[in-house]
């Protein structure tokens, strides 16, 4: 089973929890949970107007192997507006545009989507039961 637990924060939300929403799957191959701006193809929804989330942003995909891929989607522009890190196991790794990386099997952690030009983010925290 993986767990997401999503907060978007903005300078004016600075330390406030409201408006979490969460999302889970069985760790079953094929399974998926994506993230985005697009209601109808993300479990977890961010802002309408934060441009700087694609319409389906990250994807999290359970393989054939029962491990859980995150994979930083390529939008429609060639430069992502956002920067991307996962942080697990007490180490922040920057995830590069496109990338696919395995998340930690029966692990927990966190990805940031980081607005490149303003303080807005987007705090998904993962765990995964084993």
């Amino acid at each position: 089973m993986l767990e997401l637990t999503m907060a978007t924060v903005s300078a004016a939300d600075a330390g406030a929890t409201a408006g979490m929403t969460m999302a889970q799957a069985p760790s079953e191959p094929g399974a998926v949970l994506r993230i985005g701006r697009d209601a109808a193809g993300c479990r977890l929804v961010t802002p309408e107007d934060w441009l700087f989330v694609s319409r389906v942003h990250l994807e999290f995909r359970c393989g054939p192997d029962g491990v859980w891929r995150l994979t930083w989607l390529r939008g429609s522009q060639p430069d992502p507006a956002s920067e991307v890190r996962l942080t697990a196991g007490g180490s922040v790794q920057p995830l590069v545009y496109g990338a696919t990386v395995p998340l930690p099997r029966g692990g927990s952690g966190e990805i940031v989507v980081q607005d490149r030009s303003g303080p807005c983010s987007v705090n998904v925290g993962f765990y995964q039961e084993v």
